[in-house]
C-alpha cells in the first residue's frame, strides 16, 4: 500500500526530523472542495490525520460543504444565488446548509474514530467558538451570511488538552444568538490566527498558486507575503484563488507560521507535505524565509 511505503519514507531521518519538528504543535487543516465528495480521498485525508494525530501533532479541522449544501438545495428546487463568490443565504438556505455541514461534520468523525482518533464535532455555535456580525459585499444584503468577528479558543484547547481532535464546521452566532453561515477559508483563517498555530493547510481542488492559472507545472512553491501581494497586485490570481490567498496573507501577518495551499485530490498529499515533500504552495513571513 501507498501509505505503508510513506510511513517507511518518514523514517529517514531528515523526514523523520522533520515531522518531529511539528510534535505537540497546533496544525490547522481546512478541508473541502473535491477531496470531500469523493469517498477514497476522504478516506486518504482522514487517514493522514489520524496519522499526524499518531505522531504527537494537534491537528484541527474545518471544513466546508459547499458541493453538499448544493446537492441538497438542487433536490429541494431552491436557487442557488452568489454574489462575489459568496452565497446568498436566506432562511430556508442557512437551514439547509447548517443541516449539510452537520452531516458532514458526523461523517468525519466516525471516520476518524475508525482510524482510532478520538474526535469531537463541533460549529461556531458551540460555546460561542465563532461570533460573527452580519456580512454584506459590495453593499448588497447576503442575507444569514456572518463576517467573524471574534474566535473564543476555550473549547477548542479544552478539546486538544484531553487529547481529542476538534471538528469544526463554520456555522457562527451574532450577538443576537442568530446563526450564520460562515465561509469555510476565512473560519480556518480564523481559528488558527487565534491559536497561533504553527501551520496552516487550504487542501484545494488545485496545484496550489500557478503564474499562469491554466498550466499547473506553473506552480510557485513559494511565497513571501510581500511577494503574495505582488502577486495579487499583479492580477495573477483570479476566480477563488484571489481571496484565499488573501486570507493566507492576512493569516501569516497576524501570527500563523506558515501557510500551505495543496492539491487535496492528490493521494495523501497532507502527509506528504508534513514529510517535506514540497506540495503546492508555502506562504511565509519574510522573515521567515
Amino acid at each position: 500500500m501507498e501509505i505503508e511505503s510513506l510511513i517507511n519514507q518518514a523514517m529517514k531521518p531528515e523526514e523523520l526530523q522533520f515531522i518531529k519538528e511539528y510534535q505537540n504543535k497546533i496544525v490547522v487543516v481546512k478541508y473541502g472542495g473535491s477531496a470531500m465528495t469523493d469517498e477514497n480521498i476522504k478516506k486518504n485525508v482522514v487517514e493522514d490525520l489520524a496519522l499526524l494525530k499518531k505522531a504527537g501533532l494537534k491537528p484541527i479541522v474545518v471544513h466546508g460543504g459547499g458541493k453538499e449544501i448544493n446537492k441538497w438545495l438542487s433536490r429541494l428546487g431552491i436557487e442557488n444565488k452568489f454574489v462575489n463568490g459568496l452565497r446568498v443565504t436566506d432562511e430556508p438556505t442557512l437551514e439547509i446548509a447548517e443541516m449539510a455541514l452537520s452531516k458532514l461534520n458526523k461523517e468525519l468523525v466516525q471516520l476518524m474514530e475508525s482510524f482510532g482518533v478520538k474526535s469531537v464535532g463541533i460549529s461556531g455555535k458551540d460555546a460561542g467558538t465563532i461570533k460573527v456580525s452580519k456580512r454584506y459585499s459590495d453593499e448588497t444584503d447576503l442575507g444569514y451570511v456572518g463576517k467573524i468577528n471574534n474566535v473564543d479558543n476555550s473549547l477548542i484547547m479544552m478539546l486538544l488538552e484531553k487529547d481529542i481532535t476538534p471538528i469544526i464546521c463554520p456555522i457562527g452566532l451574532d450577538e443576537n444568538y442568530q446563526g450564520y453561515n460562515i465561509n469555510a477559508d476565512e473560519a480556518a483563517c480564523a481559528v488558527a490566527t487565534c491559536l497561533k498555530a504553527e501551520k496552516l493547510v487550504f487542501l484545494t481542488d488545485i496545484e496550489g498558486v500557478c503564474k499562469d492559472p491554466k498550466d499547473s507545472s506553473t506552480v510557485i512553491p513559494k511565497l513571501s507575503v510581500h511577494e503574495a501581494k505582488q502577486f495579487l497586485n499583479s492580477g495573477g490570481a483570479g476566480g477563488g484563488m484571489l481571496p484565499k490567498l488573501m486570507n493566507c496573507i492576512e493569516a501569516v501577518e497576524n501570527g500563523v507560521s506558515r501557510v500551505h495551499i495543496i492539491d487535496g485530490r492528490v493521494q495523501h498529499s497532507l502527509l506528504k507535505e508534513f514529510l517535506n515533500k514540497k506540495m503546492g504552495t508555502m506562504i511565509l513571513a519574510k522573515g521567515n524565509i
